[in-house]
């Protein structure tokens, strides 16, 4: 199933019958197979988005260092 996931987030398009026929011999189901490529799927999604707007950083502390380390903020108090 994992090998699965990294085939999808790196490349959708290089997932093939066999790719699922390996699920099945594993255990999975289709409805399984469709859960598992939804669920990753989703998350490659979710993540791109928060990564691409910078969810969960935080960018102004590491603003606030950097004016630091210029003096910036010191001058910026006066």
């Amino acid at each position: 199933m994992l090998d699965y996931v990294v085939k999808l987030t790196k490349d959708a398009t290089k997932c093939s019958p066999e790719d699922h026929a390996r699920l099945r011999k594993s255990g999975f189901d289709d409805r399984g197979i469709l859960q598992i490529t939804l669920i990753a799927s989703w998350f490659n999604y979710i993540n791109r988005v928060a990564d691409s707007l910078g969810v969960g950083r935080d960018w102004g502390t590491k603003d606030l260092i950097r004016q630091s380390e210029q003096g910036e903020v010191a001058a910026s108090r006066k």
